[in-house]
């Protein structure tokens, strides 16, 4: 790992050590250690290897490199894949088949030859490929722990981001210490943020030069003061440079190299000519490299090869790692692929591409070769450029992207690839898009417009949605509808049926805009079917039809229209679905806020697998989103928030802040309801603080969910100004009639417990004005909002209304607001004096809180059925040692011995919120560590 002197550096050694120590005692942690090239990061990554196996850690190594950045997972596959070999049946059961399927795509010691492609094609595939490696390093962790080292991830792929973010924002669960290393002004954004994404599980070692001292004990004896000094103001004090300076004993001082570069210029210049040779070919070959393959680069008989690499290796150009040989440090690689002429290099790869296609190798191997070596026109590139491009377009589309660029730099432009031109432009779109290069894939889809002649009204219809819907996630909706009148006024009948899918994403538009008016009039010159259309286009169109319907208040008719659509939807096959899966979302979020919940999630679950299928990874999160607030409505909690989850890591994936803003709102209601106070508080601000969809009904439900969770954690004040705000004061609101009436209702109750019954009864009131006899689901916020005003002076009356309510709720599959119901009735019975039938209401109250897995609530009633005398055995500890049960079950896991990083996965918690609770358990049990927590609950009895 290094064969110079480790100089210094004790306080980067200390760091790394007390990183392992965290990692043994609280689980995961992440450590990158920064700095320029050759400041000595890998020496120090060395070290780490030394201590984590004095502590027992298994310690694995992989590098990502500059030549090849675009392979997907690199430094990931040189780190794991040769220690997987043995373990491929114990990560298949780990995992599951699916999974294991997931990484057989990945590394090769998985693959049984036996693997094809998934039915999804979504760039969600990304998420659950992230979920088994995540599983996998737990797994390769064991009890005594794993130091994953990845170095040189300045240059790492995009999937291999995304996976260094997911594992911090997902831990595993045993020892696992991931150490990062990279060159900050070559670092990508996401890179540079990851530490402080960890939180107290980030660790930022800066790697800086030495100073005159270390110079002088890291050259020895041996070199005087003199030329000690010299030599670090030439290096400025970089190892990496100071060590190539030293090894030129016999240069002048004053003709030292001015750059690192140039020095090992001048080292690899001292080499025989075969050996130079080789080192070149070595260079264009690959980060680690075989014999054979520099001798077929080098075009050298492979006993040549040999005799240059033993020189190498002499020479410390390249060390030997098993059968393969690597250079040294990156910048030498670089120095000796620089040294050789560019069109020797071109050849060179070439060669390589040849040998691999005789030797039977993937596409996805031959790519980068045939890259770099093929020649305009040259087809046969291109298809192992498309081929490798689609062999990895699930799980790492940005790699597929950069392929797909790269066999449309070598294609002709003439008339016999025309099609197949377009055709790689609208795949090069897509890939562009679920990689989160939005702005990218929308410029491809306008340069696929430029190209398509005038008259090719379908396939321009369909450029021309895909533009607009990814003008759309970048959050301009202004351009979006702009490109879809441009192109409407290019076709000469407008109501043709190539323009009908550009009108309904016009609709689209304006519902999103909260324009019904204008949804509604661009519907009304829309047939409901016509001969001449596409098979699925007249169930697209009746999708659309009964959002606008319900938002202008014609219930009767919305009711009717989700009735035709439901019964269209049943009869179409999945192929006839998937072109139009953006207006069936409309569908499925217009069939909950009518209360047809069960139509909803049955609707929202077909066109989520179909989307999967097909892609549509934009399409996907919606419905995520969608059917994770419809099982928040049916109390289906942690459903909801695993639904939830899964929408946020693909909108991050995608790098759409309204799909983002679409999905922390359902996280927000969902962890706010099961009583995860800081998790549901957390995701409501970076939902409104996202600052996008500004006039939108998607921001308005973001600022609702927001004040909700608030009042839910006892911030009545300042959540009913936040939920007020986001009704717009009851103004112009952009909220739906549901959720109105749903404000209506919190508002009535925060306005009673603060004491303003007046006010209360007039939100109660308002609460009235808004129920539609039409929609029976939502009938039961009425008399609940009554009854919150009525508590205070008619506790009676208020207990009534409250049980009214539960049972127009439950009958309406709104389990957790007839639970609320319940409790209301419980309580005011409390304050009526009516025992018996309190007891009666709480319990049921408990149930049902309990069924639905919201924490808080259930706490609520059982301390209420505690005042009235009844033994309440789940959470009775909890109670007397003052915790809530969310603490009770961190308190007893803490007292087994579980990290908090364990408990958070027991629990489905982030750590962060583990800890937070830990320290208020501290507060509550006096104690002031682990120990302590078990002694006093070992008190308890």
């Amino acid at each position: 790992m290094g064969s110079t002197p480790l100089v210094g550096r004790q306080n980067a050694l200390s760091a790394l050590g007390n990183a392992l120590t965290a990692s043994l005692r609280d689980g995961f942690q992440f450590v990158t250690l920064v700095g320029d090239p050759g400041a000595g990061k890998t020496r120090l990554l060395g070290e780490l290897v030394t201590m984590a196996g004095e502590r027992g850690f298994t310690a694995l190594w992989g590098r990502a490199a500059e030549f090849e950045q675009v392979m997907p997972f690199s430094a990931l596959v040189d780190a794991l894949d040769d220690h997987l070999d043995a373990r491929r049946e114990d990560i298949a059961d780990a995992v599951g088949a699916a999974q294991a399927g997931l990484l057989a795509g990945v590394f090769p010691a998985l693959a049984t030859g036996e693997e094809r492609p998934g039915a999804d094609r979504s760039g969600l595939v990304r998420y659950r490929l992230y979920r088994a490696l995540r599983q996998m390093v737990d797994l390769l962790a064991g009890p005594s722990g794993l130091v994953l080292i990845l170095d040189d991830v300045h240059w790492a792929d995009d999937s291999s981001m995304e996976f260094l973010d997911h594992i911090i924002r997902h831990p595993p669960a045993r020892p696992v210490l991931v150490a990062a290393a990279y060159r900050p002004a070559q670092a990508p954004p996401r890179l540079a943020t990851l530490t402080t994404t960890a939180a107290t599980r980030g660790h930022e070692v800066v790697v800086g030069p030495l100073g005159p001292a270390e110079v002088e004990e890291f050259l020895g004896p041996s070199v005087s003061r003199t030329r000690s000094r010299a030599l670090y103001e030439a290096s400025a004090g970089n190892p990496f440079y100071l060590e190539a300076l030293a090894r030129m004993g016999h240069t002048d001082v004053a003709e030292l190299p001015p750059t690192v570069l140039a020095a090992l210029q001048v080292e690899l210049g001292d080499l025989s000519p075969d050996a130079l040779l080789v080192a070149q070919a070595a260079a264009v070959a690959a980060d680690e490299f075989e014999p054979s393959m520099a001798a077929v680069a080098a075009e050298v008989p492979a006993t040549t090869a040999l005799a240059a690499l033993d020189e190498l290796v002499e020479r410390d150009i390249v060390r030997a790692s098993g059968g393969r040989f690597r250079f040294r440090h990156p910048l030498v690689r670089r120095a000796a692929y620089e040294s050789a002429a560019a069109g020797w290099r071109l050849a060179a790869h070439a060669r390589i591409a040849a040998h691999l296609a005789r030797l039977g190798a993937p596409a996805t191997a031959r790519a980068h070769h045939v890259e770099h070596s093929g020649s305009f026109g040259d087809l046969d590139a291109v298809g192992v450029l498309v081929t490798a491009a689609r062999a990895v377009t699930t799980h790492a589309p940005a790699t597929s992207a950069h392929w797909l660029q790269a066999a449309l730099r070598l294609m002709p432009g003439d008339a016999a690839t025309r099609e197949e031109r377009l055709a790689l432009l609208m795949e090069l779109s897509w890939a562009q898009g679920v990689s989160g290069r939005l702005a990218d894939g929308r410029d491809t889809a306008r340069e696929l417009l430029r190209l398509l002649p005038e008259d090719d009204y379908p396939r321009r219809a369909r450029a021309a949605r895909l533009c607009a819907l990814m003008e759309r996630q970048l959050d301009r909706p202004h351009e979006a509808r702009a490109l879809l009148l441009d192109e409407l006024s290019r076709m000469p009948n407008p109501r043709a049926a190539a323009a009908v899918p550009l009108r309904m994403r016009l609709v689209a538009e304006s519902m999103m805009r909260v324009d019904f008016r204008a949804a509604q009039a661009v519907l009304d010159l829309m047939p409901d079917t016509a001969e001449d259309w596409e098979p699925g286009l007249e169930v697209a169109v009746a999708a659309l039809r009964p959002m606008p319907a319900f938002a202008a208040g014609r219930t009767a008719e919305a009711l009717r229209y989700a009735e035709r659509a439901d019964r269209l939807i049943n009869t179409a096959p999945d192929d006839h679905l998937s072109e139009w899966l953006d207006a069936i979302a409309w569908l499925c979020w217009a069939e909950s806020s009518l209360g047809r919940y069960g139509d909803a999630l049955r609707h929202f679950d077909r066109a989520a697998a179909v989307a999967r299928s097909t892609g549509q990874s934009y399409i996907l999160t919606n419905l995520l989103a969608g059917r994770a607030r419809t099982l928040v409505t049916m109390g289906r909690l942690d459903a909801a928030m695993v639904t939830a989850e899964e929408s946020v890591e693909g909108a991050r994936l995608l790098d759409s802040g309204q799909q983002l803003v679409f999905a922390l709102t359902q996280v927000c209601l969902a962890a706010s309801w099961a009583g995860d106070d800081d998790t549901a508080i957390g995701a409501g601000n970076e939902a409104v603080q996202r600052g996008v969809g500004g006039g939108e009904v998607w921001e308005a439900i973001a600022r609702y969910a927001r004040g909700q969770a608030l009042i839910n954690a006892g911030r009545l004040e300042e959540g009913a100004d936040a939920v007020l705000d986001a009704c717009n004061g009851f103004e112009s609101p952009r909220l739906d009639r549901a959720t109105l009436l749903l404000s209506c209702e919190t508002l009535a109750q925060v306005a009673a417990a603060r004491g303003h019954t007046v006010e209360s009864m007039a939100w109660a009131a308002r609460a009235v004005q808004l129920d539609d006899p039409a929609l029976p689901a939502f009938a039961g916020l009425v008399p609940l909002a009554r009854a919150h005003a009525l508590r205070a002076k008619e506790p009676a009356s208020a207990a009534a209304a409250a049980a009214e309510a539960a049972e127009l709720l439950a009958a309406a599959d709104r389990r957790l607001d007839a639970g609320r119901a319940l409790l209301v009735a419980g309580l005011a019975h409390q304050e009526a004096a009516d025992k018996a039938r309190a007891r009666e209401r709480l319990k049921a109250a408990a149930d049902v809180f309990g069924t639905c897995g919201a924490g808080n609530l259930k706490t609520q009633a059982e301390r209420a059925l505690r005042r009235l005398g009844v033994r309440v055995t789940a959470g009775g500890d909890a109670s007397r040692l003052g915790l809530s049960p969310r603490e009770m079950e961190v308190a007893l896991l803490v007292a087994d011995g579980l990290t908090n990083q364990q408990v958070a996965q027991r629990l489905f918690l982030s750590v962060r919120t583990v800890e937070t609770h830990l320290s208020r358990i501290f507060a509550k049990l006096e104690v002031s560590s682990r120990v302590g927590v078990a002694t006093a609950l070992n008190r308890r009895d």
